[in-house]
């Protein structure tokens, strides 16, 4: 399917890419339908391009990656609206944001979703352990390009 965008133009996308997120991110109730875009094979960010808005788009990451202890408790009725029956059908993503040169992870409001079904919410941890704005990694800058250094 192609994919309008204001970043990349138009997008060729499979449909084992499109992700349906029900109740929509925070904010962004009435966007349902996404696809994950990854820049390249061994790509550890990723965009989340709405089908319907082409200039929304969030960058993403598996949270694991940079805070290796990060988990995400999920109830019982979340993993049945989800269809999650087995935790490995679950994957975990964080919304990536760049403040002062830091790149930071809304830990608190992970995506989860479902990798056999497609399907995801956004849940919003009680726990107060993680915050909006987690530091992943510090963005240095050399001469020609922007590079992630470990925070």
């Amino acid at each position: 399917m192609e994919v309008r965008t204001t970043r990349f133009g138009m997008v060729e996308v499979a449909e084992d890419r499109v992700i349906t997120i029900p109740k929509g991110l925070l904010g962004f109730s009435k966007y349902t339908r996404y696809c994950l875009l990854e820049p390249g094979d061994d790509a550890c960010f990723f965009w989340l391009q709405s089908l319907d808005e082409p200039g929304l788009a969030f960058v993403l990451t598996d949270p694991s990656l940079f805070v290796p202890d990060y988990s995400v408790p999920i109830r019982a009725e979340q993993m049945a609206e989800l269809n999650i029956t087995r935790l490995e059908d679950a994957q975990v993503f964080c919304i990536v944001n760049k403040v002062d040169g830091v790149l930071t992870g809304n830990l608190q409001g992970p995506l989860v979703v479902n990798t056999v079904t497609r399907a995801g919410e956004q849940i919003v941890l009680a726990e107060k352990r993680w915050t909006t704005r987690h530091t992943l990694v510090k963005v240095a800058k050399t001469a020609d390009r922007p590079v992630a250094v470990p925070a």
